[in-house]
């Protein structure tokens, strides 16, 4: 027992090494944090994330640069004292569990009583780990500015998404509401231009690069394997033989043991989003908790296949991390998908004389490709709180409707963005939103309406975005962890033979042909890509969040493996293909 208690100290120091080893990056933020001013001098941090502080009613803008300061001390000390000293809530009303609201929809929401809401694991990055790469030994390159070209292509996508929430994804390449946003984005600077802009991009923008657009290849990721097939990876849809193969993959069940669970969705009520007034949109960057009053639908059904991108949003707002990566493991055990080659006990009973289960089996996969979910977050929280802070898509759209509506006193830095925006989407977005208003009693028309046409982003969620800032998401990070987990363990070059998608009214899964058939390594990369992308339908997420935040989360997998490799007495090895192409080998 002596020599085991020795040879295990050995491994967990080689462990240690190995992540001692990796070198620690330089994190740089793009450098917008102090760059826009007031008339006093004083930081706007206006293109920072801000929400939660006290914001100005007429402006938007927070009301002291101290608030923000006090906010990035407590960021940087992980001191719970030092953010119960940060204000949160609308100005004057710190400390108040129920602050009052000016929208209506905050002032008659939750029994009149809405709550105020607080960040969400600030700290999480300064924490320390025992196993993969430390939190804040990978970093992401500087965000885009406030004024680039690369944000306005952005910008225009999702105010595009969100006037496309409701086409199903059955209809796309027949719709000329797809066309026209792909026009728009073939139109801008970012995608018109990379011949000529090319050699003076950063490597990081050049690897961003994408487009020209078409509408099989709008809206989805930019790994091998996302722009081939239907828009949904068929992980999202199909289920498996379950017990006694008593069901089809069309069914849409995924055996949990002796139970099931169904892939169709909750349906939100359509053609309803929200934050679609000024004072919704104060209320909540003031902090208002509106979480859980969005209204859903009970016709012609309450659940069903994800047919429209409203229905992904939904299941981005509410699921566990890991939820998809865990079921696309559960219909790939279940439909015996191979392993990778170089995984033992592949053979035949009688002749390996042993099986996977603990090592190399269901379990074994099963919790890894959870357990990397919380390694992913606080690599991704060091990034959002300590690094980068960039703000929410919803607030840049406060500015651009505060610009267009000549109210351009501190925010004239956003001129491009407006400017590349153009006049007939910012008129369709204004025309969306004066529908939206009128239709809904919880969008009364206050008094004191500040602008006379809204051009804020229409969202899915009545709370907005979460209460932590958007550069890298949470969301993505966890899919570029899950998915680099499953496609060392499974063989990604295996071909699928079959290939569904939803019908127009969600109703049935309908069988594709297709030219070739669907890979292993291009479902996980488009379920990685449909849940990162899904919260940029809901409008809290960017494209460059999505991309750079698979990366990211890609890092935090390889080194988990990096590390356990050297704990298991097989002679095995595993080939990950990566994001970018290529592959690695462990």
């Amino acid at each position: 027992m002596d020599d085991r208690r020795i040879e295990a100290l050995r491994i967990r120091r080689d462990a240690a090494e190995v992540a001692s080893e990796r070198p620690h990056p330089l994190h740089i933020s793009n450098g917008e944090e102090f760059r826009y001013r007031n008339s006093e001098n004083k930081p706007t941090h206006l293109a920072n994330y801000s929400k939660g502080l006290p914001h100005c009613e007429k402006t938007g803008v927070i009301v002291n640069a101290e608030d923000y300061q006090q906010f990035v001390r407590g960021i940087d000390s992980g001191d719970v004292r030092d953010f119960r000293d940060t204000p949160l809530g609308p100005p004057n009303q710190d400390g108040v569990p129920f602050p009052k609201w000016q929208s209506h929809i905050a002032q008659t929401s939750k029994g009149c009583k809405v709550p105020v809401r607080a960040w969400e694991s600030a700290g999480a990055g300064s924490t320390f780990d025992l196993q993969g790469p430390d939190s804040q030994s990978l970093t992401m390159p500087p965000a885009p500015e406030l004024d680039s070209e690369e944000l306005i292509t952005e910008m225009i996508e999702i105010y595009g998404m969100a006037l496309l929430r409701d086409v199903p994804f059955a209809n796309f390449n027949s719709s000329t509401e797809v066309q026209k946003v792909v026009d728009l984005l073939n139109q801008s600077p970012w995608i018109k231009n990379q011949a000529t802009n090319y050699i003076h991009l950063t490597d990081a923008e050049q690897k961003r690069l994408r487009g020209p657009f078409t509408k099989q290849t709008v809206f989805r990721g930019i790994a091998p394997g996302d722009n081939v097939g239907p828009y949904l990876s068929q992980f999202l849809l199909v289920g498996n033989q379950g017990l006694e193969n008593i069901q089809s993959l069309s069914d849409g069940y995924i055996a949990y043991g002796a139970i099931r669970v169904d892939q169709r969705i909750r349906v939100a009520e359509p053609l309803k989003d929200y934050m679609t007034t000024w004072e919704a949109w104060v209320d909540v960057q003031n902090g208002a908790d509106l979480r859980g009053i969005e209204t859903y639908s009970e016709t012609p059904a309450p659940y069903r296949f994800m047919a429209t991108p409203r229905d992904l949003a939904t299941y981005v707002h509410y699921d566990a991390l890991y939820e998809a990566y865990l079921n696309a493991c559960l219909i790939m055990l279940g439909l015996k998908i191979p392993f990778d080659p170089g995984i033992p006990f592949q053979g035949a009973d009688f002749k390996d004389k042993q099986q996977g289960f603990a090592q190399f089996g269901g379990p074994h996969i099963l919790s890894l490709v959870t357990e990397v979910a919380t390694r992913a977050l606080k690599a991704v929280r060091f990034q959002k709180f300590n690094v980068h802070r960039r703000l929410r898509p919803e607030a840049v759209s406060g500015w651009v409707t505060r610009y267009v509506n000549d109210d351009t006193k501190g925010i004239e830095a956003i001129k491009p963005l407006v400017d590349g925006l153009g006049e007939g989407l910012l008129k369709a977005v204004a025309d969306h939103n004066c529908k939206q208003n009128q239709k809904f009693s919880d969008r009364t028309s206050d008094a004191n309406n500040c602008y006379k046409a809204s051009y804020l982003l229409p969202m899915a969620f009545p709370e907005g975005s979460p209460m932590h800032p958007a550069y890298g998401a949470g969301h993505a990070t966890v899919a570029g962890a899950c998915v680099t987990i499953l496609k060392a363990f499974f063989d990604a070059g295996a071909t699928l033979n079959f290939a569904f998608q939803p019908s127009a009214d969600g109703s049935k899964l309908e069988p594709v042909t297709l030219d070739k058939p669907l890979t292993v390594e291009g479902e996980l990369n488009k379920i990685a890509a449909n849940i990162a992308i899904g919260r940029n339908w809901a409008g809290v997420h960017y494209f460059t969040d999505y991309i750079e935040s698979l990366r990211l989360g890609e890092q935090v997998a390889i080194g988990i493996l990096q590390e356990q490799k050297l704990t298991y007495g097989e002679n095995f090895s595993m080939t990950i293909p990566l994001f970018d192409g290529g592959s690695i080998r462990i």
